[in-house]
């Protein structure tokens, strides 16, 4: 089982300072399901319950509602008010209340330590690829397909604009991506940004799919962000974004095909 809180403590405590999601509740929540959770609870993190104290929260929860024998935590973790419940704490209370504390070490992938926070700074700086490979899968969002200006399809290139499920944590700029829906799935061109060569102001996600026509507004499509293949531009005219999206268009065909063969 698997025990939670919902909104991140952060958003409620310092909203100034929330740190934007990298995944959705009902998408962290699957992926614990696939990797063998039975069950999970989730805790509608608040004002009045962030002013639990730590052993109460011990006495409430984890005993008295979970019934808990083994209580798994990472080594940084911290619970109750003004988070003074720590790992060493459940590790100390465990064997009065019935269970054992364990605490994991700091994951480590190539050197470098697995946290949303390090995930968060790669993405920032538009290392989609490196991400993918701490967070053990691509960085994705959702979002509905909306209509645009249709820039896109004046060009040659029609595109479907998304409005996403979530503020992006991503940098701005073009990357390879897939993209999928009910039925279908297409390697894509993705742009994230503000598309400066048109002088707008409002943030777009806005996907080329390779191979692929039909008509998908109003559906919701996947973005799953593989690689950035540059980062945003502002273009002198409509004959140098075409080509470079042209450019972009073969670049991702390139890093696909040079996947297919190493895969």
């Amino acid at each position: 089982m698997v025990c939670t809180f919902d909104p991140h403590p952060v958003s409620v405590l310092w909203p100034e300072r929330a740190p934007r999601p990298i995944a959705t509740l009902d998408d962290n929540l699957e992926r614990m399901k696939g990797l063998g959770a039975d069950a999970a609870l989730v805790i509608p993190f608040t004002l009045e319950f962030s002013r639990m104290e730590a052993e109460a929260f011990v006495d409430d929860i984890l005993v008295r509602t979970l019934g808990a024998r083994e209580v798994v935590v990472g080594f940084n973790h911290t619970f109750g008010h003004d988070a003074l419940g720590t790992a060493a704490l459940l590790a100390e209370l465990g064997p009065r209340r019935g269970f054992t504390a364990r605490v994991l070490p700091p994951l480590r992938f190539q050197g470098q330590t697995v946290s949303s926070g390090a995930i968060r700074h790669l993405l920032g700086e538009g290392d989609a690829a490196r991400a993918a490979e701490l967070l053990g899968h691509p960085y994705a969002i959702t979002g509905t397909v909306m209509r645009g200006a249709g820039r896109g399809r004046t060009l040659g290139f029609p595109t479907a604009n998304l409005k996403p499920d979530r503020p992006l944590v991503l940098a701005a700029g073009v990357y390879g991506a897939r993209a999928s829906w009910e039925g279908g799935a297409a390697d894509a061109v993705v742009n994230v940004g503000y598309r400066p060569t048109f002088g707008e102001n409002q943030y777009w996600v806005e996907a080329y799919l390779l191979d692929f026509s039909g008509d998908l507004y109003d559906r919701t499509l996947r973005i799953e962000f593989l690689e950035r293949i540059r980062p945003e531009m502002k273009f002198s005219g409509v004959d140098a974004l075409k080509a470079q999206v042209m450019a972009d268009i073969e670049a991702a065909r390139a890093r696909r095909d040079s996947r297919a063969r190493t895969s």
